[in-house]
């Protein structure tokens, strides 16, 4: 892997940071072929104007034949966005650092489409159709009646089942799936397990506690469900006096949470019947309580890693019992978008963190950490992709 400056080339432990200049690699794979399809999919979602389209051509043939462009200084986060990639423009996108060159490419995709501009198209989420299609789809539905099979059972092992289906609702991600097909699911979940500190994580949130969780949410739709469900066992079982929900402030990643998504989510299952239909009651009235409280931070969409947050965002998670972030971009930022050798420890690549922290996360690019070598040498043994595929998941934990 060609090293660049000493912020694309690794940090001072020696992890070169990912780029995607190896073809055939998954980075490589994402900028080559899952955001030109990306591209495609929004071009074709939306009647959009000749200003759109011509906008959406050239960012896609910029990708493919030019180098990358920075925004211009009139934008509103134009100078943001010049300090943050002063080192990569000019340069193909497979060259900048692939945490870097994938939030940039959302960040250029919603200005093509005029989502920051002052226009008909401003505010318009571009991902929305491919949301909404998913989340009133038949696989939900089979979700949401599951749940009814769940209402009896004791309350160790619904919150388990729960923690479960919420680390796998990260395999739906609409994203992930432009290039990939859907992960297989069922009894293999548990065995695909490559960490599990859950057991330190409910250690963390005992019932009839006082607890402030935050959740740091990924995925919309069928992952936010999940989530939410979680969410109602551990305030209806006193895992937690409080709930704060952290979301994206604008359209990232095609799938991730906004506020507008909480929203259709919550109608969803306050529509539907049964057990799923009493959850979204009672988080509705948890919102309403502010035991369940949404908030946004312009850093969920930025292209830095959890070391560099802002003081008020690490305010806010020390203050918190446990912080969970969920899904793979989560887990790159917080552990850093690098090459680690797989056994270094989670425990010293999150110490930085303000306060404990547990990661939900299926597998679907090449960071990992915390493996234990016995399981390391099984997995490399299978032949499989298990790092990139979204079979393979993992709960870890740092008090």
């Amino acid at each position: 892997m060609t090293e660049k400056t000493s912020r694309s080339s690794g940090d001072a432990n020696g992890a070169p940071v990912t780029l995607s200049n190896k073809p055939g690699s998954f980075a490589w794979g994402v900028l080559a072929q899952r955001h030109p399809a990306l591209i495609r999919q929004v071009r074709d979602a939306f009647p959009y104007g000749r200003q759109q389209y011509e906008a959406l051509d050239a960012l896609l043939d910029e990708m493919t034949n030019g180098v990358i462009e920075p925004l211009a200084p009139a934008e509103h986060d134009g100078e943001r966005w010049a300090g943050w990639g002063q080192e990569y423009f000019g340069r193909s996108w497979h060259d900048a650092p692939f945490l870097w060159a994938e939030s940039y490419f959302y960040r250029r995709l919603l200005g093509a489409v005029g989502y920051f501009g002052a226009g008909p198209w401003q505010g318009v989420d571009p991902f929305a159709p491919f949301k909404q299609a998913e989340l009133r789809g038949e696989a939900v539905e089979g979700e949401l009646r599951a749940l009814d099979a769940l209402a009896s059972v004791p309350a160790d092992e619904r919150a388990a089942a729960l923690l479960r289906a919420s680390l796998w609702g990260n395999r739906a991600d609409l994203g992930f799936r432009v290039s990939a097909g859907e992960p297989a699911a069922g009894g293999a979940a548990v065995s695909a397990l490559v960490a599990d500190d859950s057991v330190l994580l409910w250690q963390l949130l005992p019932a009839g506690s006082s607890a402030t969780v935050a959740v740091v949410a990924d995925n919309a739709g069928r992952e936010l469900i999940p989530d939410l469900v979680l969410i109602d066992h551990l305030l209806e079982r006193r895992h937690a006096n409080q709930v704060v929900l952290h979301l994206k402030p604008y359209p990232y990643y095609v799938s991730d949470a906004m506020t507008a998504d909480v929203v259709d989510c919550l109608r969803r299952l306050t529509e539907a019947p049964g057990e799923a239909g009493a959850v979204g009651g009672r988080l509705w009235k948890a919102m309403a309580a502010g035991s369940l409280e949404v908030r946004t931070h312009p850093f969920f969409c930025a292209p830095l890693p959890y070391q560099e947050m802002p003081e008020d965002l690490r305010g806010e998670f020390k203050s918190a019992t446990l912080t969970i972030l969920k899904g793979d971009l989560n887990y790159r930022r917080l552990v850093g978008d690098q090459l680690w050798d797989a056994t270094a420890p989670f425990t010293d690549l999150t110490a930085y963190f303000p306060g404990s922290v547990a990661a939900l996360r299926t597998l679907k690019s090449d960071v990992i950490v915390g493996l234990e070598q016995e399981a390391l040498d099984a997995l490399e043994r299978s032949g499989a992709a298990w790092r990139t595929s979204g079979t393979h998941a993992l709960i870890q934990v740092r008090r």
